[in-house]
């Protein structure tokens, strides 16, 4: 049989060529915090990324991760910033989570395989008193199914590969924990903890002091440190704005440490405060201060210069901002 293919004159239609992309927009360099409501299905990375795009922005971070599984609040830090993200994540964090009681996962989440399922037979008052018996210095063991890091790689990485590593105990806080709805094999709980506080966990070792086992079934952050979900926008919301718009949603960049004591300088010694200099002040010793200078157009205002402690009469800078940076702040404020 003749299996040579038979010659053809005929060309081959050339694929479609692909329409010209439009020229790519410039990134900018836009300083301050905008407080994301992440939702559910998204790292906190990738709506990073989503954000950072939708803003044209040159740098930026976030400031903690906040699971797939979870939504809720998620602060972004743009520009000059992204230098006082350890703040937030050093910050006490707010929470509501539902927990599904009478059944345990591999995960000790929604999306694990089940282990076991027992019937829910307990008392609000019992329920009221393990939940007492939680609040305050507790230790935890991090789960399997985490970020954290084990001879550098995460150990969701070994818990998928079906391994356990050892984990020590960590000590966290869990300042409140009150009970919003409970229905049967549901309850919502209100939780305010320190950093590091793992609220699976915190469901597991519920659902073990009950005697019929927990997971955590949902969970939203609400809040951290002083900053709400309530002053949040969604990632829907923010991708129907304009652009114009969008950056309205931006924070100043001192956003973060809003809340410490003021220094104000003035403009000779701002100056000197940014080449790191220390400086005499009438202060008592504090441990965080933020610090600013004069507006160099002699506009009323101030403009934030970074942060510094006070010890024995001295201002001493923690983290300074660029002069790049600097001048940013006052353009936007101008």
């Amino acid at each position: 049989m003749d299996t040579a293919v038979p010659h053809t004159d005929a060309v081959a239609p050339r694929p479609a060529a692909r329409p010209p992309r439009g020229p790519r927009l410039p990134r900018r360099a836009l300083h301050g915090v905008l407080l994301l409501d992440k939702p559910v299905g998204l790292s906190s990375n990738d709506a990073l990324q989503r954000v950072k795009r939708l803003l044209r922005a040159e740098k930026a971070g976030h400031t903690g991760t906040l699971d797939p599984l979870a939504s809720g609040l998620l602060p972004l830090c743009f520009g000059a910033a992204t230098k006082f993200s350890q703040v937030s994540l050093d910050a006490d964090k707010a929470y509501r989570a539902t927990l599904r009681l009478g059944r345990t996962t591999t995960t000790g989440d929604g999306e694990g395989e089940v282990l076991e399922d027992r019937p829910v037979a307990v008392t609000r008052e019992r329920v009221e008193a393990a939940c007492g018996a939680l609040t305050g210095d507790i230790d935890q063991v991090p789960p399997m199914h985490s970020a954290l890091k084990h001879q550098g790689r995460a150990l969701y990485d070994y818990a998928r590969a079906g391994q356990v590593v050892e984990r020590a105990a960590r000590r966290v806080t869990i300042h409140r924990l009150d009970i919003v709805e409970w229905q049967a094999e549901r309850l919502v709980l209100d939780v305010r903890c320190s950093k590091g506080t793992y609220v699976r966990t915190l469901a597991e070792d519920l659902g073990r002091a009950l005697g019929c086992g927990a997971h955590l079934a949902g969970l939203r952050r609400t809040g951290s440190g002083p900053l709400s979900v309530d002053d949040a926008v969604t990632l829907q919301a923010l991708e129907a704005m304009e652009e114009d718009q969008r950056v309205t949603w931006l924070r100043p960049a001192d956003a973060l440490v809003a809340d410490w004591p003021a220094v104000p300088l003035p403009a000779d010694e701002a100056g000197r405060f940014l080449t790191g200099l220390r400086r005499k002040v009438a202060l008592a010793d504090t441990p965080a201060v933020r610090v600013y200078g004069p507006l160099p157009t002699g506009a009323p205002g101030a403009v934030f210069l970074g942060s510094a402690h006070v010890h024995q009469g001295e201002l001493i800078a923690d983290r300074l901002l660029s002069p790049a940076e600097v001048q940013g702040l006052v353009e936007s404020l101008s």
